[in-house]
């Protein structure tokens, strides 16, 4: 599978098991695990919309495309600046 068809399918299917609407993805990288997605997600709409809650997922693919399991690392709001960690080595 190349990147665009890993994406797509996490994605889809983070969406699927969540019923949250993707907005973002922060990184994507591949071990002997497979492929770690980590996505923003929508969990809460709000007016302004800065002040909507985000929730960030790591899905974890296997290498033909099918999800192995998702995790909410954390929640903020979307007009929050976050500092990216050190790759957290699994």
């Amino acid at each position: 599978m190349n990147i665009k068809d890993v994406l797509e399918q996490a994605k889809s299917q983070l969406s699927e098991a969540t019923g949250l609407k993707p907005i973002t993805i922060a990184e994507i990288f591949k071990d002997e695990r497979g492929w770690h997605v980590f996505l923003d997600m929508l969990e809460m709409s709000r007016i302004p919309t800065a002040t909507d809650v985000l929730g960030e997922y790591e899905v974890i693919l296997d290498s033909d495309g099918k999800m192995l399991s998702f995790d909410r690392k954390r929640t903020r709001l979307r007009g929050q600046i976050v500092e990216r960690d050190e790759k957290v080595k699994m």
